[in-house]
């Protein structure tokens, strides 16, 4: 049986914060029939809409992240190549 690592806690906080944040603002968009114990249709495909959108957007935001963080490190090294070699 193999191990996996633990959640680091503040991970593990950012994460449930981030969900619970997600799941929130789909269900106030999307369940408006209280009526039911069920989802309805429309209410299903908007909430899986919703998560959908919310998990793209916070990929690409990570994304774009990394490459900005990958240029600062590169204009850094430059820069230090430039006045270390001074």
């Amino acid at each position: 049986m193999a191990l996996q690592p633990q959640m680091d806690p503040k991970q593990l906080k950012d994460f449930l914060h981030s969900y619970n944040k997600l799941t929130e603002a789909c269900f106030s968009d999307c369940v408006s029939d209280f009526t039911s114990r069920k989802l309805q249709d429309n209410e299903q495909r908007c909430s899986f809409n919703c998560m959908e959108k919310y998990l793209k957007m916070t990929q690409r935001v990570s994304m774009r992240f990394q490459e900005y963080q990958v240029q600062e490190n590169e204009g850094l090294i430059a820069q230090q190549a430039k006045f270390g070699g001074r």
